[in-house]
């Protein structure tokens, strides 16, 4: 069961998300842990990939208090993302500890299929950061990936 107020990561993504992010004078991808989650949620809602946790990350990077994501603007995309996969604009409501759960639950199962996409991208590379503008590209391009093989040729312009 979820944390109220907390987004959890998965055990088996926590080095991951620790590898994306600008940790111990690492250049990473991304500046917080938060900003990781939400593209990852994002990456995993695109590709309809939702995938529930199965061990949490209890250490670095444990849960991540919610008011970080509220205070990043970022709590509109838990929102859309609840109400997207439910249909139902109830799963708003504030007054409802179990609907709040339910939100953070879909975010999180989310962002842990993004990070399962990005796993896999990410695969075998040494620069994250330029693997992850050249997906943005090539998603950005709107091609079709129904060939879910490894094509260099989606790194060509």
């Amino acid at each position: 069961m979820t944390e109220t107020g907390k987004i959890r990561i998965a055990k088996d993504k926590a080095e991951l998300v620790k590898s994306l992010t600008i940790t111990g004078g690492k250049t990473g991808a991304f500046q917080t842990y938060a900003d990781v989650i939400v593209f990852a949620a994002t990456l995993g809602a695109k590709h309809k990939k939702r995938v529930p946790l199965e061990g949490i990350s209890k250490k670095e990077p444990g849960p991540i208090r919610l008011e970080q994501f509220i205070s990043m603007g970022y709590d509109i995309v838990i929102k859309l993302l609840a109400v997207v996969e439910t249909q139902d604009i109830k799963i708003l409501s504030l007054t409802e500890e179990e609907l709040e759960t339910q939100r953070n639950q879909i975010f999180e199962e989310y962002a842990n299929g993004g990070l399962e996409i990005l796993q896999g991208e990410l695969r075998g590379s040494v620069d994250y950061l330029e693997r992850i503008l050249l997906l943005l590209s090539y998603e950005r391009a709107g091609k079709d990936r129904t060939n879910e093989e490894f094509d260099l040729s989606r790194f060509l312009y």
